[in-house]
């Protein structure tokens, strides 16, 4: 579908990758942004509608179908890191992060699939990660989150179809945002991410690998577990 003359909603849009796809809409000719956080004060662009929304809010979410009837396509970007093992971490912050990188974009696509519907179909953009695919000792919640979110976006690509939504999964690596501005490493820019996923919306693509990283963690899903962490590990220098 063209994004020119299109209504978007985007979650999160308040900052690094969500903040550049607000930007890259009004670039391409949106007809209306929906930027939505949880904090309306923090969003800074200009001409675009700010939707108060947190996406772990079952209440705010239908507040936020009801407000924006119009919405076309719907942009899951909220997400957040912290840093939590499976084992020994605090199961409070495991739910937190399940809560806003799986429940959310869950919970938004419920809501929104019946607006998208009677819209003429649409499309639901998912913002994934390489982490889908490989975990670390202490990225664990994180890691399980964004599997279960792949596991979504394929799952709802299928119940989706018969009613003409297209849904988009894009994984990456590191993009240079505040989530990791403490990581010394390679890190794509917000741009050529938000670009490279809007593009999969108007070419009709299923899945984006937005870098490198995430084209080498994908091509060894075919190995035994230890074997690819080993790969991994290896390509990382440790």
């Amino acid at each position: 579908m063209d994004i020119k003359g299109a209504v978007v909603l985007v979650t999160g849009a308040n900052r690094g990758i969500g903040a550049e796809f607000v930007e890259q809409l009004k670039r391409r000719g949106a007809a209306k942004v929906y930027a939505a956080a949880r904090d309306v004060g923090t969003i800074e662009a200009d001409g675009v509608h700010p939707l108060e929304l947190d996406v772990t809010s079952a209440g705010q979410i239908a507040a936020a179908a009801a407000a924006a009837g119009d919405v076309q396509v719907l942009i899951n970007n909220a997400g957040i890191s912290t840093g939590t093992p499976l084992v020994s971490g605090d199961e409070a912050m495991i739910r937190h992060e399940m809560d806003t990188n799986f429940y959310g974009p869950l919970l938004m696509t419920r809501a929104f699939a019946p607006v998208l519907g009677s819209n003429g179909g649409g499309a639901i953009l998912n913002v994934v990660s390489a982490l889908s695919w490989f975990t670390t000792p202490t990225g664990g919640a994180y890691a399980a989150s964004k599997a279960a979110t792949w596991m979504l976006t394929d799952s709802t690509r299928l119940e989706l179809a018969a009613q003409g939504t297209h849904v988009v999964g894009v994984h990456m690596g590191l993009v240079d945002t505040d989530m990791v501005k403490g990581m010394d490493a390679p890190k794509i820019a917000p741009s050529e991410l938000a670009n490279a996923a809007l593009d999969a919306i108007e070419s009709g693509e299923a899945e984006v690998l937005g870098d490198d990283w995430a084209r080498f963690i994908k091509s060894g899903l075919a190995l035994e577990p230890m074997a690819r962490y080993e790969q991994i590990l290896g390509a990382l220098g440790a």
